[in-house]
């Protein structure tokens, strides 16, 4: 007998697409109805999310055919312990940038919350189709649907905002025709669209040229997607102008999103034997080092606190992306393989959404943009503050946070591969983390305030948030600590104190 759980893999996505219509109409008889139908949908999901891990847990993978039509010729949805983990991360952060949304969005756009919510439902219909479908044409279809949904909440706030989602739907426009070419490129030799089908087609083709060709227009155009540097451009203005709460989605869960969409089309269509054949997991290392590099470098200059999380957001990219470089090479159970990678993308959505959130606090608050009027917001905002202060030592590496346990997981899988470059590398993002986010920090706890009136007066104390929106950062902050400690559990205690000396010894060069 069927049960109503059997249809959970569509019912994940039908339901949002379907509360983004109900959303639209009700918006008009009572504006208050969005922010509920919204949070009751999304709420739904993410227990949704949590029952089919559990299935996956204890039945294996799932596999579910859309009107009953058998794969190749229907659409499947494919549901294992990969794209089972990242739903629940994607409808996590969801859930709590929903939650925050409230109050953020009637002081922000209180013009705009019956189509915010609309697209904000839209959007998340795109993530969850993009995680769970196992159709590769399926996929593009619904990477337009979160990027189209992306584009308009990135120009809600108008203005400034305007540009930068002019400029993110150009790149993206791009990122997904290359994306399309290589669905066509594929879908001409092998004649299938369903992923395990392509994948048991294309073996006696992995010399062909077109093969070759279809994998590069995937690597770039999903390289856009997730603003793999030198790709990144439409990045730094989308995060600093968008909504905080799609600040927060952007750099916590989209870019991610496309990461993972990069790394079920490598392993799961052109599978391993097509990548040993040429060495493009390497050049991704080196590139992931740039991006690294670069981001860390480029946060140093930035003067808008949204803007310098945004290019923290393009070197932790770079983190992702070295750990599906290092996956074929690091083969320990614990911290070898796609670990490193699939670890941070949920470490990473944790300390972002938390730093996007409480950058967002700052501007509902005191209207407070750049870093150097932040000054005695510690004191004003303590508890905003402290949030901000526990997401920021994650990024930095301090242990026992989730930031040091990706870093630690990422140095054991390049000492494995011998790829001690690597380790400097990560290191010394950990230095240049310390220097701008220090400053930040700096500011919010050792300067001063204005005590003669000025809106951003030391003495003013005590001037949090609204608790819809202050109860999301503190749930953050704290799984920042709470996973970090359980991560760190799985890794034998001599490594992890060797790794713990290398840290120190980097904070002294």
């Amino acid at each position: 007998m069927i049960s109503i759980a059997d249809h959970i893999p569509v019912l994940i996505i039908v339901i949002p697409l379907l509360s983004a219509l109900v959303t639209l109409a009700a918006g008009w008889i009572d504006k208050r109805a969005p922010f509920f139908i919204t949070v009751t949908t999304v709420s739904a999901q993410f227990v949704a999310s949590l029952i089919l891990l559990y299935r996956v847990h204890t039945q294996g993978t799932l596999r579910y055919w859309l009107g009953g039509w058998q794969p190749p010729w229907g659409i499947e949805y494919v549901i294992d312990g990969l794209n089972a983990y990242v739903l629940v991360v994607v409808l996590l952060m969801a859930l709590i940038c929903v939650v925050y949304s409230k109050r953020n969005v009637e002081h922000d756009l209180p013009q705009k919350r019956i189509t915010f919510y609309t697209l904000l439902q839209l959007l998340i219909t795109g993530l969850c189709g993009i995680t769970v479908t196992g159709d590769i044409f399926n996929m593009y279809v619904f990477i337009e649907i979160m990027s189209l949904s992306a584009y308009a909440l990135t120009a809600s706030r108008g203005k400034i905002a305007l540009k930068a989602s002019f400029t993110y739907l150009i790149l993206g426009s791009i990122g997904a025709c290359f994306f399309l070419l290589g669905i066509g490129f594929l879908y001409a030799i092998t004649g299938s669209l369903n992923m395990q089908d392509v994948a048991q087609l294309l073996p006696p083709f992995y010399s062909n040229k077109m093969v070759t060709a279809a994998f590069v227009f995937f690597l770039v155009g999903l390289s856009i997607k997730m603003a793999l540097f030198p790709l990144h451009t439409w990045l730094p203005d989308a995060h600093a102008f968008a909504p905080s709460e799609i600040s927060a989605l952007l750099s916590g869960i989209i870019i991610e999103i496309a990461a993972y969409a990069f790394i079920r089309v490598t392993f799961s269509v052109f599978t391993v034997e097509f990548i040993q054949g040429f060495p493009v997991l390497d050049i991704l290392c080196w590139v992931a080092v740039a991006a690294i590099l670069y981001g860390s470098w480029l946060a140093l200059s930035q003067q808008n606190l949204k803007r310098m999380l945004a290019y923290s957001s393009v070197a932790n990219m770079g983190y992702i992306v070295l750990g599906i470089g290092l996956s074929i090479s690091s083969r320990s159970p614990t911290w070898g393989g796609l670990t490193p990678a699939c670890m941070h993308i949920l470490n990473h959505a944790l300390m972002k959404g938390c730093l996007f959130l409480c950058a967002g606090a700052f501007i509902y608050k005191a209207d407070l943009w750049n870093i150097a009027d932040l000054r005695g917001m510690g004191r004003r905002m303590p508890l905003t503050s402290a949030a901000f202060t526990i997401a920021a030592l994650s990024m930095i590496g301090v242990p026992p946070t989730v930031g040091f346990a990706s870093k630690v997981y990422l140095i054991l899988a390049s000492f494995e591969t011998k790829q001690f470059v690597f380790v400097a590398v990560l290191l010394l993002s950990s230095l240049l983390n310390l220097v701008y986010f220090g400053r930040v920090l700096e500011t919010l706890y050792m300067r001063k305030g204005d005590d003669s009136g000025h809106p951003h007066s030391s003495s003013q104390r005590g001037e949090e948030i609204p608790t819809s929106m202050l109860v999301p950062i503190v749930a953050l902050a704290l799984f920042c600590v709470i996973l970090g400690v359980l991560w760190l559990s799985k890794i034998p205690l001599p490594l992890l104190h060797k790794v713990n000396i290398l840290f120190q010894l980097g904070g002294h060069l």
